[in-house]
């Protein structure tokens, strides 16, 4: 059927997905709020925030002024930092002055920052226009170094604390007596 002006009318919207080649319909496997409908990368950083954690009881006075925060992977002019191959894990970036205004971050970073100290914080309380120091973990390369999760959430655990014993310019041992130094 046809209009005056030869068009076809408007057909209306089908509220119902097709279901193709007799697969079910169409739609989300689990709800959003269940953790199986978490992504990879939410997953991660789940991984650095329990890493984190663990290191709170210890250091919490040195960990409030220290920023968190995961890149899927490093610039291309990063260099390899520690002994654990080629491609570096991490960074630290250990606080500097920044012009009023600009935000830290850069080009590759998917969401910056996973931690935040408390802006309230006595600790954090600095000269204005001061950054404070960042670890940065890389996405990709850890997870192609690990062989499966829990793996990869100790790979993750030895990352963050070479990294803040870094920061601290301590040995990692002294940060967490029970690091495995890359074995």
């Amino acid at each position: 059927m046809q209009t005056p002006e030869g068009r076809h009318p408007e057909r209306a919207a089908r509220t119902r997905r097709r279901d193709r080649h007799g697969r079910g319909l169409r739609g989300v496997l689990a709800p959003q709020d269940v953790p199986l409908h978490r992504t990879r990368a939410e997953r991660f950083d789940e991984l650095v925030l329990q890493a984190v954690a663990r290191l709170e009881p210890q250091w919490e006075a040195h960990l409030a002024g220290v920023e968190f925060a995961v890149e899927e992977i490093p610039p291309a002019e990063a260099p390899a930092s520690g002994g654990r191959g080629l491609v570096p894990l991490s960074r630290l970036d250990p606080g500097s002055a920044q012009a009023p205004g600009t935000e830290p971050g850069g080009e590759g970073a998917r969401r910056d920052v996973v931690i935040k100290p408390d802006p309230a914080s006595p600790l954090t309380e600095g000269a204005p226009g001061q950054d404070p120091p960042r670890i940065v973990v890389y996405r990709r390369p850890l997870m192609a170094r690990a062989d499966g999760d829990e793996d990869l959430g100790d790979l993750v655990f030895d990352v963050v604390v070479e990294e803040f014993a870094r920061l601290l310019g301590i040995d990692p041992h002294d940060v967490d007596p029970g690091y495995a130094g890359g074995d």
